[in-house]
């Protein structure tokens, strides 16, 4: 209850339209999967999460007519090892795809089926737009890995708008077209929305799977012009703007279902790839952390699905949930049996039957020295050369009551079973060097002692270094 309260906080009545569990309805065929997966976006930075200050009318939209889900986790608090949880539907860690690549690593496991493969096998045409972030090499690009079509750009990040720099042939940040060096005009996220209208346009009459990833919200910090002047004064001015340009193209997607007729029988999930950055002026309150950290701050994300041919009354659903169950639900809908190999399960049947239990008893997070997991209403947090620590979210979201000492057979409970989970795992086949692992580290010194974060990133880590030396 708790939980529930602090995630709807600020939203006053909008909770009482969301509380009836509608009847569920079968779907007449096969629906269109729709993954929104949006970038760095805060916790608390949609309406329908409780921001008070962004205006997102096109999303809360879908909030409030689909089903909110309180108690969501990516497998990873940074890009690149969280989508590719997302993309195979199992620990990233698994195939050593632990820690966020640059562009001398390979990607995911070629052996590795994605969900893109899966939903070919059902008949579906796949496709992806905006930020891949999961290989560049030949073999490992969307097309290759299961995507009919694929407009975007494959490194961790680009600017909103075209440029010199960036919009030439053979940069991974280049906006490419099925692997053709491609330019745009404009600003960025309206193009992908639009790109991904265009698409349904065209496949309207046969089911379809989009992955659906905008660099929006991440940095570099840049919006339109007219949008910036929509929310001239705001204390997050560019923040608004770029979410404002966000909802746009969500609108632009949602609006062209609505015109082809087939928006009733589209299972859309929307969520961010890992907790709000602590760069791009996003909020995560009420929680503790941000991007790249174990805590809740880093990888509990706002998280919603909507398919009215199903569901047809908007709710909230409070069981412990992954960013994994999109893989396990998306070939569920599709008519493929389970597959076995994977670490999420279909979302139906919890939302089905509200005493069939919770989709997950338990979840893990690991990155290079830092590890984690959540068993019912505790989580622990273990960091080499830091220890432990031990949180009951129940009452204490914010993580800031240590049990470690007081619960002490609870801790070495779930540290056992969180040893024995690292023991299917491999090792990371790369690491994120020296520098981040320091500044990682620090983070969770501090936040194991209550405290503000005094390093943030590699830059403040050289200047606090300097400041020691002096």
């Amino acid at each position: 209850m708790i939980k529930s309260i602090l995630y709807i906080v600020g939203i006053g009545l909008l909770s009482s339209l969301m509380s009836c569990n509608g009847p569920v309805k079968e779907a007449t065929k096969q629906p269109n999967v729709i993954i929104m997966l949006i970038d760095d976006a805060g916790y608390a930075d949609f309406g329908f999460a409780g921001s008070p200050d962004l205006k997102t009318p096109h999303i809360d939209q879908l909030a409030n007519t689909g089903i909110r889900f309180t108690d969501a986790h990516v497998t990873a608090s940074v890009c690149g090892p969280s989508r590719a949880g997302i993309m195979v539907g199992k620990y990233q860690q698994r195939f050593g795809f632990e820690c966020n690549p640059s562009e001398e690593y390979t990607g995911i496991d070629l052996n590795e089926q994605t969900i893109a493969d899966a939903m070919k096998q059902a008949g579906y045409t796949t496709a992806a737009f905006g930020k891949w972030h999961l290989g560049e090499g030949p073999a490992y690009r969307p097309n290759q890995r299961g995507f009919d079509y694929f407009w975007g750009f494959l490194a961790g990040g680009r600017s909103y708008f075209p440029n010199d720099k960036q919009d030439r042939e053979g940069t991974s940040h280049s906006i490419r077209e099925n692997d053709q060096f491609t330019t745009f005009d404009g600003y960025l996220t309206d193009r992908l929305g639009e790109k991904a209208a265009q698409f349904i346009e065209d496949h309207k009459e046969q089911p379809f799977f989009i992955y659906w990833a905008p660099n929006a919200v991440h940095t570099p910090m840049e919006a339109a012009e007219a949008d910036l002047a929509l929310f001239e004064g705001h204390p997050r001015q560019t923040l608004a703007a770029m979410t404002w340009a966000l909802d746009r193209a969500v609108g632009t997607i949602v609006n062209k279902l609505k015109e082809a007729n087939i928006y009733e029988n589209t299972l859309i999930f929307f969520l961010s790839d890992n907790g709000g950055a602590h760069n791009n002026q996003s909020s995560n309150l009420p929680l503790k952390g941000f991007k790249g950290n174990k805590y809740e701050g880093g990888h509990r994300v706002p998280f919603l699905m909507h398919w009215p041919a199903r569901y047809s009354q908007g709710r909230i659903y409070n069981g412990l949930t992954s960013s994994l169950d999109m893989f396990a639900t998306s070939i569920d809908v599709a008519g493929l049996p389970h597959n076995k190999d994977i670490d999420g399960v279909s979302l139906l049947p919890y939302l089905d039957d509200a005493d069939k239990g919770e989709p997950h008893e338990k979840l893990f997070w690991r990155k290079d020295p830092m590890a984690a997991m959540r068993a019912g209403d505790h989580k622990l947090i273990r960091v080499e050369r830091l220890g432990q620590r031990l949180y009951n979210l129940d009452t204490d979201l914010g993580e800031t009551n240590d049990l470690s000492e007081t619960e002490a057979w609870q801790a070495t409970q779930l540290n056992g079973e969180l040893e024995a989970w690292e023991g299917t795992l491999m090792a990371p086949l790369w690491t994120e060097g020296a520098v981040w692992d320091t500044v990682t580290w620090m983070i969770h010194e501090d936040y194991f002692h209550n405290r503000e974060p005094q390093v943030k990133n590699p830059e403040q880590l050289k200047m606090w270094k300097s400041s020691q030396n002096q």
